[in-house]
């Protein structure tokens, strides 16, 4: 009796050690918690992998991600612009769940501004910079406006470029445009005002040349005086 006793305890204990083994490798957990970066914001789109599941996810716009895992089990988080990081489940654990929060650092190397040119070396860039480079037609009659103006505007010696002259245009302009506000523009052909300065200048010698503008003593004449008729 006693020897059949130990016989079955040798041969179902094996069976009971095994089966806790097998429950304890079977024991699944759900690993989840936030990934930031160091400035605390969150970090989507993180690939998340559990080494002996082969079991793979993301985690979400808000950085919460969840993978199911095993006690033991190393969890590798890796993403874009980041270091790689990983974390161990602990064999000790009693629970279901195991909440970890990570931090991944920046793997960015940031360098100086590159400025690509289309030169292959400096003697090249050199040699187009100083090259005599001819002009469009369009720009020279452009510049010779421009010239032109200047020069008019220089010959004229009852307009000073100056800024109070540029001020007072301007101030000018912004006074005409609010008298005429909601009007048509001003027109001096229908401005009897004006007809009447024009008048007064054509009476006093407007469109005279210069001769005639001269003073009246100079071109006055002695008229000699004529003899008298002999009876």
């Amino acid at each position: 009796m006693n020897r059949l006793f130990y016989i079955v305890i040798l041969i179902v204990l094996p069976l009971v050690i095994t089966n806790g083994q097998v429950a304890d490798k079977e024991r699944l957990i759900q690993v989840t918690g936030i990934i930031s970066d160091e400035e605390s914001n969150p970090v989507p789109g993180v690939s998340i992998i559990s080494y002996k599941l082969k079991r793979g996810t993301i985690s979400e716009l808000s950085g919460i991600y969840n993978v199911i895992s095993i006690p033991g089990d190393t969890i590798w988080f890796s993403a874009l612009g980041y270091k790689n990081t990983k974390i161990i489940v602990p064999k000790e654990l009693d629970s279901r769940q195991f909440t970890k929060d990570i931090v991944l650092l920046n793997d960015t190397i940031i360098i100086n501004d590159v400025i690509i040119l289309p030169w292959k070396s400096y003697e090249e860039f050199k040699r187009a910079v100083l090259a005599e480079k001819t002009m469009k037609p369009e720009i020279i009659n452009m510049y010779e406006n421009l010239a032109s103006i200047q020069k008019s505007i220089s010959n004229t010696s009852s307009y000073s470029i100056t800024p109070e002259a540029g001020y007072r245009m301007a101030m000018q302009q912004n006074a005409d445009a609010v008298m005429t506000r909601g009007q048509y523009p001003s027109n001096n052909l229908l401005n009897p005002f004006a007809w009447a300065k024009l008048f007064s200048g054509i009476k006093h010698g407007l469109l005279k040349n210069q001769k005639s503008n001269q003073p009246a003593s100079a071109k006055a004449k002695i008229r000699k005086k004529k003899p008298d008729k002999v009876e």
